[in-house]
């Protein structure tokens, strides 16, 4: 069953949102502001822009290094040689203009630079894993919202300039461009056309910590022992492996204010992620075996430089 966006949000903000995981564990998350978003675009196109002037100055210094063989004569040149340096630059235009999205923001912490300094990354809308393709058509759909207009009305531009006639072709790519522009302030989750057709939207991302510890009750959790049953829950290495820091901070939330309906859908999820049946009437010593025995693992793992920031990890 795949997950479901509860519409309701957690508290008043008006970027709560909450993802209900097909293993019924509640993940809160905010929307990205649209300011967010603007600044990360504008960091990662500096840094592109500052990428592409560099190469441009170290393929200046190799056509000079070409000519000085030369004479510094342009036309004693080898036009193979031109063409070769041409040939590299629109290969690294390309792969720097596509890859820097791609490569990031399908890695696993689903940002680029830019998006990393303001605390934002993109994620499935369905709380799903994000896909390549997803992550394909989003980017591909920035091109076409943003840039192809962009640099239509430059051309057009230069045109009206030099005495060319446009007509009303000025007036309609502006259009285009302050439709798509505008776009994310008519839908409550900031959505660009790129986000609608991938599936995705952009939300705030939470510092990398462990919660703090939870003070429990009902069970001794370290040894995993319930005070009303007195079964001792112990769990193995492939258990606990099966979630990670993101999962237990979710866990340690609804251990803390979720009512005990909703902890036995969340025990029912894990259980049959695990692969255990111990029954129903201690759901909540159960999971706080569980909570504490994934936090030492994790804890432990961290200190010897292993980390699991979730369950895709």
């Amino acid at each position: 069953m795949s997950a479901r966006r509860i519409a309701a949000p957690l508290r008043d903000d008006k970027r709560a949102r909450t993802l209900v995981t097909p293993e019924g564990l509640a993940l809160p998350v905010t929307i990205a502001p649209r300011t967010a978003r603007a600044g990360a675009l504008i960091i990662d196109f500096m840094i592109l822009l500052f990428g592409l002037i560099v190469v441009q100055i170290t393929i200046y210094y190799i056509a000079r290094g070409l000519l000085a063989g030369t004479g510094f004569d342009p036309d004693a040149m080898s036009s193979g040689a031109l063409e070769f340096l041409g040939i590299c630059m629109a290969i690294f235009v390309f792969c720097a203009w596509y890859g820097y999205f791609l490569v990031q923001e399908l890695g696993p912490r689903g940002a680029t630079l830019g998006k990393r300094i303001v605390g934002i990354r993109i994620a499935a809308r369905g709380g799903a894993r994000l896909t390549p393709e997803a992550v394909i058509a989003r980017n591909l759909l920035r091109d076409i919202e943003i840039f192809y207009p962009l640099i239509t009305l430059l051309v057009l531009t230069v045109l009206a300039q030099s005495g060319q006639p446009i007509g009303v072709l000025g007036w309609v790519v502006t259009g285009w461009f302050a439709l798509f522009l505008l776009f994310p302030f008519f839908n409550r989750d900031h959505l660009r056309a790129g986000d609608i057709v991938a599936g995705t939207w952009v939300v705030e991302r939470p510092r990398a910590k462990l919660a703090k510890i939870l003070s429990t009750e009902g069970a001794a959790a370290a040894a995993g022992e319930s005070g009303v049953t007195g079964v001792r829950y112990a769990f193995g290495e492939a258990e606990l492996s099966v979630y990670g820091e993101k999962e237990l901070q979710t866990l340690e939330r609804m251990l803390r204010d979720s009512p005990p309906e909703a902890l036995a859908a969340v025990h029912t999820a894990i259980c049959r992620k695990i692969g255990w049946d111990p029954g129903a009437g201690d759901e909540r010593a159960f999971l706080e075996a569980f909570y504490a025995q994934l936090r030492a693992k994790l804890e432990a793992d961290l200190r010897f430089g292993k980390r699991k920031a979730d369950k895709f990890a």
